[in-house]
C-alpha cells in the first residue's frame, strides 16, 4: 500500500496570515469599550469620596430619615398611588428609597454611594451616546460631565436622587431613539426601524418623567438631533416623537399644580410679570454658563437676584441670549449646525427651570447648581468637540499635547468636586459653608437657627434667626422659631410678640397659635385681640 504524496507546494509553503476577523474586532472593540465604561465609573466614584463619608443634609429629613412611607410595603403603595404623599410625586425616587432602607436603614454611606455610582453610570451612558452620533471629543464630554463640581449638588446631596436617577433613565431613552431614528447612519436614506427600540425608548422616558419632570425637554432635544443629522425632520418622525410630547406635557402639568398646591410655590415672592421673567431667563442662562466656564465659588444657596424691568442693563442678558443664537443660526452654513445644537439644547433643557414657570426653590434663589445637571451637556459636549477638532486641525500642535491639556482640566474638575464635595459633610457644614459666601442667605441663617435650637443653644439660635429676619420678613416660620428660642432663653414677653407676629403673617400657623397660648398662660396675661379674634 503506497501512502500518498502530497504535492512540493502543499509542504513547502508557508501557511498565509490570517485575517483578523469581525468577530475578534467586535470582541476587541466591546472589551475596549468595556474598559473606557469602567474607567469613567472609577473616576467618578473616587473623585466623590468624601461625599460618601457624608451625612443627612435640609430636605433629606422628608425624603428618607423621616419619610413614613419608606418603612412598610402600605408606605409604597402610597408612594405610587397617592401623588400628595410626598414632597413631589416621583415615585422612582422614592421607591429606590425605600428599597435603600430596606437594606441599609439611615445609613447615609449606601444612599450617597448610590447617588455617585448612577452618576457615573449616566456618565458613561453620555459617552456611548455622543459617540453614536458621531459628536468628536466624546469621551472627553463624558469625563468632563462626570467629574465638573456644578454637578456635586446633585450627588453629593442625597435629595438629588431626582437628577442622576432621571438623568440615567433620559440618556437610555435618548439612545434607544438615536438606534430607532436611525441617526448612527449619517447621510443616508435608508435605515431600518428598530421597533424595539422605539418601545424601549418610550418606557426609560415614562420612568425619566417618574423620575424627575424636567426631562419632560427629551423630545425636543431629539428634534433638536434629527435637524442636526439631516438638516430637516420627516412628518414620520415627528409623529413618532407625538406620545413622547403629550407623556411630558401631562408629567409637567401635574408637576406645576403640586408646586403650587403642595409644596407651597404661591405668594408675593413669585408674583412676577413676563417682563420680569424675561430678565430672569436671560441672567439664569448666562449663570448656569458662567459656572460651567469657571466653577470657581459654587454655593448651595446663591443670593437673590433683584429683578426691576426699569433698569435697562439687565435686559442685557435676554437680549445677548438672542444674538448668541442669531448670529449662530446666521452662520451655520459655514460652521455647522453643531453649535447651535448645542445652545438650544443647553437652553431649552433649563426651560423649566427659567423663571417661566413658579418653582419653590425660586423663594430663596432664582438658581441651583442642580438645575442645570442635565442641561450642562450641551455645552459640554460642544466644548469638548471644539477642543479636540481644533486640536487635530492644527498641524503644529502634537496629539500628545491635547491629550496632556485634556488630563490637566480633568485633574482640575476632579480636585475641585474632591474640595467641594466636602461641603456635603453635615447640616452644619452646609449652612456654615453657604454663609461664608453668601451672608445674606436668610435660608442658611434660618437652617442653622434651627439646628442650633434643637442643640438647646437658644442664644446663638437667637442671632441666626434674628439675622433672617430682615431678610424674609413675612415669613411666619422665622418669627415662630425666634420666638420658641426667645422662649427657651426665658425672655417671655419677646417670645410672645414674635408668636403674634406670625400670626399676623399667617393666621393659619397652628404651631405660633399653640407656642402664643403656652406662653401668655406662663405670663398669666390673656391673648391679645388681635389674635383672639383671629381665625383658629
Amino acid at each position: 500500500m503506497t501512502v500518498p504524496v502530497q504535492p512540493r507546494s502543499h509542504l513547502t509553503e508557508k501557511p498565509a496570515k490570517s485575517a483578523i476577523g469581525p468577530q475578534r474586532i467586535v470582541r476587541h472593540t466591546s472589551y475596549k469599550s468595556g474598559l473606557l465604561a469602567g474607567l469613567i465609573v472609577l473616576i467618578t466614584l473616587v473623585a466623590y469620596v468624601p461625599a460618601l463619608q457624608g451625612g443627612f443634609i435640609w430636605d433629606d429629613d422628608s425624603y428618607v430619615t423621616e419619610n413614613p412611607t419608606l418603612r412598610s410595603v402600605q408606605g409604597l403603595a402610597k408612594i405610587w398611588l397617592e401623588p400628595r404623599s410626598n414632597p413631589q410625586y416621583y415615585p422612582l425616587v422614592f421607591s429606590s428609597f425605600w428599597v435603600e432602607y430596606h437594606l441599609w436603614g439611615l445609613n447615609p454611606m449606601g444612599y450617597h454611594a448610590v447617588n455617585a455610582l448612577l452618576h457615573g453610570l449616566a456618565a458613561v451612558l453620555l459617552w456611548l451616546l455622543l459617540k453614536r452620533i458621531k459628536v468628536p471629543g466624546a469621551l472627553l464630554a463624558a469625563a468632563v460631565f462626570a467629574l465638573h463640581p456644578v454637578h456635586v449638588e446633585s450627588v453629593a446631596w442625597i435629595t438629588e436622587r431626582k437628577n442622576v436617577l432621571s438623568g440615567l433613565f433620559y440618556l437610555g431613552s435618548a439612545l434607544c431613539l438615536v438606534r430607532f431614528f436611525g441617526l448612527e447612519q449619517e447621510g443616508t436614506e435608508q435605515r431600518q426601524r428598530f421597533w424595539w427600540y422605539y418601545g424601549s425608548g418610550l418606557f426609560l422616558f415614562t420612568c425619566a418623567l417618574l423620575s424627575k419632570t424636567v426631562t419632560c425637554t427629551l423630545p425636543a432635544a431629539m428634534v433638536l438631533l434629527l435637524w442636526w443629522k439631516r438638516g430637516k425632520v420627516r412628518r414620520s418622525e415627528a409623529v413618532a416623537l407625538v406620545p413622547f410630547f403629550l407623556l411630558g406635557l401631562g408629567f409637567g402639568l401635574l408637576t406645576a399644580w403640586l408646586e403650587q398646591h403642595h409644596v407651597g410655590a404661591l405668594g408675593s415672592e413669585w408674583e412676577l410679570s413676563f417682563v420680569d421673567r424675561f430678565l430672569v431667563a436671560g441672567r439664569v442662562l448666562w449663570f448656569y454658563a458662567g459656572k460651567l466656564v469657571w466653577p470657581a465659588v459654587l454655593i448651595f444657596n446663591y443670593p437673590r437676584w433683584h429683578i426691576d424691568a426699569g433698569v435697562w442693563w439687565q435686559y442685557l442678558y435676554p437680549l445677548s441670549v438672542l444674538l448668541v443664537i442669531l448670529v449662530l443660526w446666521v452662520f451655520r452654513q459655514r460652521i455647522g449646525r453643531g453649535p447651535l445644537v448645542g445652545v438650544l439644547f443647553f437652553c431649552g433643557t433649563l426651560f423649566p427651570a427659567l423663571g417661566f414657570f413658579d418653582v419653590y426653590p425660586f423663594r430663596y434663589s432664582y438658581v441651583a447648581d442642580h438645575f442645570q445637571y442635565l442641561a450642562s451637556v450641551g455645552l459640554i459636549a460642544l466644548a469638548a468637540s471644539a477642543f479636540t477638532l481644533a486640536a487635530s486641525r492644527l498641524s503644529f500642535w502634537p496629539k500628545r499635547v491635547g491629550v496632556a491639556l485634556s488630563l490637566v482640566v480633568l485633574m482640575a474638575l476632579a480636585g475641585q468636586t474632591w474640595s467641594q464635595s466636602h461641603v456635603y459633610k453635615d447640616w452644619k457644614t452646609v449652612w456654615t459653608k453657604t454663609l461664608e459666601k453668601n451672608p445674606e442667605s436668610a435660608l442658611a441663617h434660618y437652617n442653622l437657627g434651627r439646628l442650633l435650637l434643637g442643640q438647646h443653644k437658644f442664644e446663638e439660635a437667637i442671632s441666626h434667626f434674628s439675622k433672617a429676619m430682615p431678610l424674609k420678613p413675612n415669613s411666619a416660620e422665622i418669627h415662630n422659631n425666634l420666638g420658641v428660642a426667645l422662649a427657651g432663653a426665658g425672655r417671655l414677653d419677646e417670645a410672645a410678640s414674635q408668636f403674634a407676629e406670625a400670626l399676623r403673617v399667617n393666621p393659619d400657623h397652628a404651631k405660633a397659635r399653640r407656642n402664643l397660648e403656652r406662653v401668655m398662660r406662663l405670663l398669666e396675661k390673656p391673648l391679645p385681640d388681635s389674635v383672639t379674634h383671629a381665625k383658629p
